[in-house]
């Protein structure tokens, strides 16, 4: 695979005519480049007029290398062949490099400019482009390949300390000024002083304070046209995006070098493009095609045009408890969402997904608004937001299950368009409900950008560590304890007259999405399903959620030191009758004693059929975890000792014996908390009878909520 290498234009505030002063002194030997250790000068040759001199060196390389690798290769030293072109007249330098040692196995090509600045004829700006194709090298290509790539990024970022360091060497010299090169024939008639050409395109220049024209980054949601010959400048990639390695520039000048080429329509901002980069570990190929299916989408859905086109409905600015709020001590735009106060299920009648996800992404080109608004204020670059979440009031209610699925699909769309854009989510006052969201949520969220999350229990945010670590006391809102006043709706029920009708909501009342990662089980009677987790830290988080589809189950969590040893036969199969839960896994052998081989850590659920159920256990102990559905039975008329003709039939029928289960699990780790988390026993409801009020998480005391 060839290894490529742009950087961005740099540039120093001197004449070309001194920075070539300065370059000349490097040679034969530069103390300040360890690995540079000689060269030599193997042909010179000057132009008619003397104007072009090229010279041709051979240079000596010490690479810093394991020494086993070395002797394999039969080599202490790499040689390489430098030319370098030097135009007095029209002020520029070319310098070409390529290797001579194994070079039939290995192909290095440098390519170098200096030249004078476009817009100033004092500074000089220097280009620098590489590409490495390792085609054979004993077998550690890899190896190579990767040492190569380190030394050549290390001497990137002395390259310009170099130039600095000898340009003060020559003004300790006292040399400060040297003369432009003049023709050595000059005619007697008067000379018509015409400006140098220069071959340099023109670049962006990004300091106003110098007199120059600054780049000013627009609006985020604004996409920039770019021509072919628009350059980054190394100071303006550390003033707006940041401090990038030398082969992240590469990465991004040449993704945006592609998406001028070939791009049809506007070029996105620099910084748009850098998030892409950056949610892929900058590997160039998946970040370009992660942002095309971006900029096709904003292009397909007028994104763009978005925050000027749309008008929020009146629903939203009443009861949607969301709103900007100042910023966080790092600069970055504080988003602040009530959502234990939103009425979600409230919002989804009244206005369905796609109002929703419109809102949300308003939020988001919002954000990338303010984030280079920010950059600008602060003097630094800020090309992400925090968002604040308070989940006081949270409950069964905003689980309701076309809510969730919205919810999933807007978490969706902005994974894939949005990507680096969360700096820190901090999560406040989680309820007992609210590892049954994030087990619902979670699979949907980046790695990344889960590793974001701070989440703070009850009021943990109040202490050390809490809330004042990332935002300024004075801006805290009043109703999380601080001074500053919220001008955000309170949120509230949305009224029923306001619900879109059942006929207009039918089209959205989709199967929830968790059809692909839920998992179906069968319960039998005699024959329970059984589901084993193993725990390796103790304090982990074992989340799950199951609808019964039908009949009644008993559901039970018990812990076990060793690893149970699964059944092969059932109790039916051992006497040849063919048993309709066979393909259940019994996990609990039958030789086992409550109390001394497992024992139980949930108390036992009873479930009807229609009904769902969440929860959470805390771990106490590492080991074996077994959640069983068991089959349940109907207890018998207690006003007759006579069974009833229509259980008698029922009992006939082996499909009378069998439940269906739904589910999902997962495990949480204890480091995806913040604060204590306590047991959450289960809390069942019937997520298509959700009433209108549910008993709130901070006032209920039970050990489940009952929404029927």
């Amino acid at each position: 695979m060839v290894q490529e290498y742009q950087s961005p234009v740099r540039v120093y505030k001197h004449p070309f005519e001194l920075i070539m002063a300065a370059y000349v002194k490097r040679f034969p030997k530069c103390p300040l480049i360890p690995v540079f250790v000689d060269s030599e000068i193997i042909s010179e040759s000057h132009s008619e007029d003397g104007s072009t001199l090229v010279t041709e060196r051979r240079c000596v390389v010490d690479v810093d290398a394991p020494r086993l690798l070395k002797r394999i290769a039969g080599v202490d030293y790499l040689y390489f062949i430098q030319k370098n072109t030097l135009n007095r007249r029209e002020r520029t330098l070319r310098i070409e490099v390529h290797n001579e040692t194994f070079s039939n196995r290995v192909i290095v090509h440098e390519l170098c400019n200096y030249s004078v600045h476009p817009e100033n004829e004092d500074w000089t700006c220097f280009e620098q482009t590489a590409s490495l194709d390792i085609k054979s090298f004993f077998g550690f290509e890899s190896t190579a390949e990767k040492i190569a790539m380190k030394q050549y990024a290390s001497s990137i970022k002395k390259g310009k300390e170099i130039i600095e360091y000898y340009l003060r060497e020559l003004e300790q010299e006292g040399i400060t000024y040297i003369p432009r090169w003049t023709p050595p024939v000059v005619p007697p008639t008067a000379r018509l002083q015409l400006p140098p050409t220069s071959a340099a395109r023109a670049i962006p220049v990004h300091s106003a304070k110098d007199g120059l024209p600054s780049k000013d980054p627009a609006s985020p949601t604004e996409l920039l046209a770019g021509s072919p010959d628009d350059k980054l400048d190394a100071d303006y990639i550390r003033r707006y995006l940041g401090d990038l390695t030398p082969l992240q520039e590469s990465c991004l000048i040449r993704l945006r070098q592609w998406l001028q080429e070939t791009h049809k329509g506007k070029i996105p901002k620099d910084q748009h493009v850098l998030r892409f980069l950056r949610a892929r570990d900058f590997n160039i190929d998946k970040a370009r095609e992660f942002l095309c299916q971006s900029l096709t989408w904003r292009k397909q859905h007028q994104v763009d045009f978005l925050l000027d086109s749309w008008e929020r409905p009146q629903v939203l600015q009443d009861y949607y408890t969301g709103g900007w709020h100042h910023h966080d001590r790092d600069g970055r735009p504080l988003y602040i969402l009530r959502l234990g106060q939103m009425d979600t299920k409230g919002l989804v009648r009244a206005l369905g997904e796609e109002v929703l996800l419109r809102q949300v992404l308003s939020i988001n080109e919002e954000g990338l608004r303010r984030c280079e608004e920010n950059t600008r204020v602060f003097g630094r670059p800020i090309s992400c937001w925090t968002c604040l979440v308070d989940l006081e009031g949270l409950n069964m209610r905003h689980l309701w299950r076309p809510a969730v699925k919205a919810l999933l699909r807007i978490i969706e769309v902005v994974e894939a368009n949005y990507p680096e854009t969360l700096g820190r989510l901090l999560i406040l006052r989680a309820p007992r409900v609210f590892p049954v969201l994030w087990t619902l949520v979670s699979p949907f969220i980046d790695e990344n950008t889960r590793k974001k999350f701070l989440i703070y229990a009850s009021n943990d945010y109040q202490g050390p560590g809490g809330l004042v670590d990332y935002i300024d006391r004075e801006i805290i809102p009043d109703f999380l304890g601080g001074d500053c006043m919220w001008d955000i709706p309170e949120g509230g029920m949305v009224p029923k007259s306001l619900y879109r009708t059942a006929e207009e909501l039918e089209s959205e009342e989709n199967r929830l999405w968790t059809d692909s990662i839920y998992k179906s089980a069968s319960v039998f009677k005699g024959a329970p399903y059984e589901l084993l987790i193993e725990i390796t830290e103790a304090s982990s988080v074992i989340t799950w959620d199951f609808d019964v589809c039908k009949g009644d189950v008993i559901f039970n969590i018990y812990h076990s030191k060793r690893a149970p040893q699964p059944q092969k036969k059932d109790a039916l199969g051992a006497h040849g009758i063919p048993s309709p839960g066979a393909i259940n896994v019994q996990l609990i052998d039958r030789n086992w004693v409550l109390g001394q081989d497992y024992s139980m850590v949930e108390s036992a659920l009873h479930c009807r059929e229609g009904e769902s159920v969440q929860g959470s256990h805390v771990t106490r102990w590492p080991g074996f975890y077994i959640l069983q559905w068991r089959f349940h039975s109907s207890p018998a008329c207690s006003a007759s000792s006579l069974p009833r003709v229509d259980d008698v039939l029922a009992s006939l029928q082996v499909s009378s014996h069998k439940c269906k289960v739904m589910y999902y699990t997962e495990v949480l780790g204890s480091h995806d908390f913040r604060g204590s988390m306590t047991s959450l026993e289960s809390s069942h409801s019937g997520f298509s009878q959700l009433s209108a009020v549910t008993t709130s998480s901070s006032q209920s005391q039970a050990s489940s909520t009952i929404s029927r």
